[in-house]
């Protein structure tokens, strides 16, 4: 299968060759020119199949310059027992009888990320090796607090490589933070943004677009690569998760093989429910997306009116990994939606850069809202159903699953739809232990505590066992104390690099 790019569709590339590289050179991100199927004969294996067989089986459709061999050895690499504590890797709880929680953070870092950063490493050194590349790689990352641990812990001391992230000084939770300053490995680095989450991947992608800094590093032997959902290879094994949770309610026997089912998804980048996308385009029978925001609420402004616009006032709120204006992933569902138009994509990726918005057709408008419904919701609201759901169903969720219950409460208010829905829990309540606390607890059960007090806390509360990464952290040194304007992204590489 080739891989072509949003902005200039002449562009075709390899699955290798778009993982190694992560962002074509004009800025346009790839996509597979064609969306293979998986037809319901083959879906119907699913059921029986363990995460790992359904993963090999989705993944092959898409990389298919890899051997089957080769796939199953980055899946059997990526998850197991060990590194998720459980052998479902993803597995589906029960809440009621129409509402699931797809639990994605029982990985190594607590947070759905881990679902494709501990592939990702796999997959880029396979497609280095394919692409016959010389250089040494280096992985650049933008975060809003998950991504950066995960891809520092996936690719910590993977031969070839270096990793260097970037995460907002304050827009990010302390466990993040003190998860990314205490990480271990020779190849890695860490610095804090003078900025917002924003800021941070502005500045990542003027890097990969500046070449004459490229040509500069080429020279030193090394080449840019990135473990933002950019990068075709960390998208496409969170299409894997859909297929299983859909697989998992079969077995279960709670839906029928062929019934539609929701999925409501908490989203910044757009990143994770374009997965689940792109796996109801491959055959998996979804009949709507609930695509919930927090007050940072552009795509719910962009769904319902057809207007992307991040000329507003950011937000600092209480699920920072949502915390986002410019959502990069759009990109790939607006070519998907204007039918490969990459000359409209382009157009409106330079109004975005030049005017800060763009409208869609109404057609594509259209379109788009026959596929997904979007709402928000405030820190208030997000801390009332952490106490509601844990109240009704001693349940505890984290601060981003919890805006995701929420918009779909408001979802099912608004059409009466009761189609059972699975909303994707990103993240283990204990990364977000203060705010969870006091959505139970109220705000005198975190005074005076530090982060490793509210952990203990929240254990008792909650009747959870502490991860046992974040424990972990008590007696780990911090590593890292970088701090940097926006400006300055370029210059922390080269030191990091040691070029001039």
């Amino acid at each position: 299968m080739q891989y072509q790019s949003t902005r200039d569709k002449s562009i075709n590339v390899s699955a290798a060759e778009a993982i190694k590289t992560g962002l074509s050179k004009e800025g346009g991100l790839f996509v597979p020119k064609e969306i293979p199927q998986i037809p319901l004969s083959q879906l119907r294996a699913f059921p029986k199949m363990s995460y790992n067989e359904r993963a090999v089986a989705v993944l092959s459709n898409f990389l298919t310059d890899f051997s089957d061999e080769e796939i199953a050895e980055c899946v059997n690499a990526a998850y197991s027992k060990e590194k998720f504590e459980t052998d479902t890797i993803a597995p589906v709880y029960k809440l009621n009888d129409t509402h699931y929680f797809l639990e994605l953070w029982h990985g190594p870092t607590c947070a759905f990320k881990d679902m494709a950063l501990q592939i990702l490493p796999h997959l880029l050194t396979k497609s280095i090796a394919k692409c016959n590349s010389t250089e040494e790689c280096v992985i650049l990352v933008a975060t809003s607090g998950d991504t950066g641990k995960a891809a520092l812990e996936g690719f910590k001391d993977v031969r070839g490589t270096r990793i260097f992230v970037f995460y907002p000084e304050k827009g990010v939770s302390e466990i993040q933070k003190l998860q990314m300053i205490t990480q271990e490995g020779n190849n890695v680095g860490v610095a804090a943004v003078e900025g917002n989450f924003d800021d941070a991947q502005t500045g990542v992608k003027k890097i990969f677009t500046d070449e004459d800094y490229k040509s500069l590093l080429k020279a030193n032997g090394f080449a840019l690569s990135s473990a933002n959902s950019i990068n075709w290879g960390r998208l496409v094994p969170q299409i894997v998760y859909y297929f299983s949770a859909y697989a998992d309610l079969v077995k279960n026997k709670e839906i029928e093989f062929g019934d539609k089912i929701n999925f409501a998804v908490p989203t910044g980048n757009f990143g994770n429910i374009l997965a689940g996308y792109y796996a109801m385009k491959m055959g998996l029978p979804v009949n709507k997306f609930i695509c919930a925001s927090n007050e940072n609420n552009v795509l719910t402004e962009f769904i319902n009116t057809g207007v992307y616009d991040r000329n507003r006032k950011f937000h600092t709120t209480i699920s920072p990994s949502m915390d986002i204006l410019v959502s990069s992933n759009l990109e790939r569902l607006l070519f998907d939606i204007t039918g490969t138009d990459d000359n409209k994509v382009a157009g409106y990726m330079a109004a975005l850069m030049r005017d800060g918005k763009y409208e869609v057709s109404a057609a594509d408008k259209e379109k788009i809202q026959s596929l997904f419904y979007a709402a928000s919701c405030s820190d208030e609201e997000t801390q009332k159903t952490i106490a509601a759901v844990h109240k009704q169903y001693a349940y505890v969720m984290d601060t981003h699953t919890a805006v995701a219950k929420n918009v779909c409460d408001q979802y099912i208010a608004e059409t009466g739809d009761m189609t059972k829905t699975v909303i994707a829990s990103t993240a283990s309540p204990f990364k977000f232990n203060q705010s969870v606390l006091i959505a139970l607890e109220g705000l005198a059960s975190v005074a005076g505590k530090d982060e490793f007090a509210l952990l203990d806390a929240l254990s008792e509360t909650s009747d959870m066992p502490i991860p046992a990464s974040l424990s972990a952290l008590k007696t780990k040194p911090k590593l890292f104390n970088i701090k940097c304007e926006k400006t300055q992204l370029k210059q922390v590489v080269s030191e990091f690099l040691q070029v001039e």
